[in-house]
């Protein structure tokens, strides 16, 4: 299968955010069409599509604070696994974070999801021991 990656647009977030649920991405607190807006109006972030077959098949959320790169979305669409989609989409957030000289890239994986780590120890990735802290900001803040 032929892939061609490109950064999406606003036409493409209703295509992107059915390939997120399909891929379960989607946690209930978070609205992924507000991530997707955010991160292309981001002057650090976008989204990358792979397009195949007339439809986006893959996808990944790139963005980075000057030092560290991140990767989120990460999705293959379920007919479209074990098909180097979910490695092509990871090789183009880091391209698009080498082209902005972020040494450093990281990611997250919801112990919900713990089946996609083989998937990234293959492509090198491995634990990071931390602590990860955060805290719910309300709107009123």
């Amino acid at each position: 299968m032929f892939m061609i990656v490109r950064t999406a647009t606003s036409e493409d977030e209703t295509d992107v955010t059915e390939l997120w649920r399909s891929c379960n991405l989607v946690a209930n607190y978070n609205d992924p069409a507000v991530d997707f807006r955010f991160a292309l109006l981001g002057p650090n972030s976008t989204v990358l599509v792979g397009n195949a077959e007339g439809r986006i098949c893959g996808s990944v959320m790139v963005g980075h604070d000057g030092h560290r790169g991140w990767l989120y979305y990460v999705a293959s669409a379920p007919d479209q696994q074990q098909q180097g989609t979910g490695q092509a989409m990871i090789e183009a957030g880091e391209k698009w974070l080498r082209e902005r000289n972020v040494i450093k890239v990281q990611l997250m994986i919801r112990n919900t999801n713990t089946a996609v780590v083989p998937f990234y120890q293959r492509l090198g990735y491995e634990e990071s021991p931390r602590i990860l802290m955060s805290k719910w900001l309300s709107k009123t803040d």
